[in-house]
């Protein structure tokens, strides 16, 4: 797939507050499955705004955080700057320019609900080269088909069918990705890693959060945080698009507050 530059234009400062976290217990779920112990380094690809990045670099002894837009390089800078996070190098380049722009060896390769944005294969079997023998590949995101909904605190959902709605009313009909439409993939994320050498992943799930609530200005960034909806892709309708938004969400809950359950965390898991 080619990259087009404006695929995430706009999306970074809303990235990190619209997204809902993965589950508390993937640091734990990891460093069991792997016997991390602060040794070694960690390569996440297409990092963003550097949310697995931050998350994981206290588990390693360095880690690098890689994506193509420098708006998302930045904001993963500050948020390791606010934290106090010193051992991440962040690299401005594309997941097919490894390895020359990031050599390893690594522990540990990570992509955040971003590898399908690659050429799977090929990038996998790159990072097949970079990891050290015992190391792993995984792949992180949410699902919640087929995963047990937990009761409601009592707020309602968000009205995402009906916002769904609103975007295709601004931008119409045909997901939209940068300048084209968004990509559709040939194989499954599972069905890419197994026809490499690193063989079929082992899916691990780790509990969502229950009871996650959002309120409206975190909604509308979730949106603005996705290639589909991306703010430059409204132009100066953007505000408006905005705006119906927040009448929409505060008329399905005058206090502002909806409780969000994007599913359980879904780690796929390939070992050298």
């Amino acid at each position: 797939m080619r990259y087009d530059p404006s695929f995430y234009d706009g999306a970074a400062v809303h990235y990190r507050y619209g997204r809902p976290a993965y589950s508390p217990r993937l640091e734990a779920l990891l460093a069991e499955e792997l016997s991390l112990d602060g040794s070694g380094r960690l390569l996440d690809v297409g990092c963003g705004p550097g949310i697995l990045t931050v998350r994981l670099a206290h588990l390693f002894e360095g880690a690098v955080g890689l994506d193509p837009d420098p708006a998302m390089i930045a904001e993963g800078r500050r948020a390791a700057r606010e934290q106090d996070i010193a051992n991440i190098t962040w690299i401005q380049a594309r997941a097919e320019d490894l390895p020359a722009v990031a050599p390893g060896p690594y522990r540990l390769v990570t992509f955040g609900q971003s590898f399908y944005w690659t050429d799977e294969v090929r990038v996998a079997e790159a990072v097949y080269d970079m990891v050290e023998p015992g190391g792993a590949l995984v792949l992180a995101g949410h699902q919640a088909e087929g995963r047990a909904v937990p009761p409601s605190p009592g707020p309602p959902r968000i009205p995402h069918d009906e916002i769904e709605e609103l975007v295709r009313k601004y931008l119409g009909p045909t997901r939209r990705a940068g300048q084209s439409t968004a990509p559709v993939q040939a194989l499954s994320l599972q069905d890419a890693v197994a026809s490499t050498r690193f063989g079929a992943p082992r899916v691990i799930f780790a509990a969502g959060i229950p009871d996650l609530m959002r309120d409206i200005e975190s909604v509308v960034s979730g949106y603005f945080s996705m290639s589909y909806a991306a703010p430059h892709l409204f132009g100066d309708r953007v505000e408006e698009f905005a705006d119906e938004v927040r009448e929409l969400l505060r008329q399905r809950s005058p206090e502002g507050v909806f409780w969000d359950w994007p599913g359980d965390t879904e780690v796929m898991l390939a070992r050298k």
